[in-house]
């Protein structure tokens, strides 16, 4: 239910409270299911790795990636953040780099300078009850920039939902990078009038860029 109260989050009791949209919303605490899908295993898992690696450092390396930490703010929750820890920033850059299968490092890389993304919109097509979901790149998204999504929503949704991870973006060919095969693998073919959200962002050395988010809708049959 929603409720008129200071900003909270978190659990207290039997109930869990936390903000939306509409405002502060008060509910009975349930726990989740949890499928333990290959997808949440690997990341668990990359995340499970990497914090435990952090303590195999040196202590000049964990000063330095203490020092790196300090730089950058944890997001922001009821208004209020705070820098990182060595041990967050570590996390969060290697569980990202062994997540897409490269080289995780042991010290603390430089937050590079991100240009623009080369995807620019999401297209759908659906020839003769052939779905194909391309994202328009007038110029080539090179290796680096990285895809997410998630499962086809109603098309009246435009909140996009939590996005995972499709992979990195494929070579465009006459100006489309055709994502059908990427997006079919991880949640099957998307039906006739749902909509689809794509993220796509750069990533350097374990650091992401700025996400640019499209979103459309799958036609019927032409």
């Amino acid at each position: 239910m929603k409720i008129l109260d200071v900003p909270q989050t978190g659990k207290l009791g039997l109930t869990v409270t936390f903000p939306s949209r509409n405002g502060l919303i008060r509910r009975t605490l349930v726990t989740p299911a949890n499928p333990n899908t290959a997808a949440q295993l690997r990341v668990r898992s990359a995340f499970t790795q990497q914090a435990h690696r952090y303590d195999t450092l040196t202590t000049a390396e964990q000063d330095a990636w203490v020092a790196a930490a300090g730089q950058y703010q944890s997001r922001a929750s009821l208004g209020q953040s705070g820098p990182l820890t060595g041990l967050q920033l570590f996390v969060k850059i290697n569980s990202l780099l062994a997540q897409l299968g490269q080289d995780v490092v042991d010290a603390p890389p430089a937050l590079p300078l991100f240009g623009n993304v080369a995807p620019q919109n999401l297209v759908i097509t659906n020839t003769g009850g052939a779905i194909a979901v391309k994202l328009t790149c007038p110029t080539s998204p090179g290796q680096n920039t990285l895809l997410r999504s998630a499962a086809p929503q109603r098309s009246g949704v435009r909140r996009a939902p939590s996005m995972v991870i499709l992979g990195m973006c494929p070579t465009p060919a006459q100006g489309s990078a055709d994502i059908t095969s990427l997006y079919v693998a991880r949640f099957g073919v998307a039906p006739v009038g749902s909509r689809l959200f794509v993220q796509a962002n750069l990533v350097t050395d374990g650091w992401q860029g700025p996400k640019a988010q499209f979103s459309a809708v799958v036609p019927a049959s032409a």
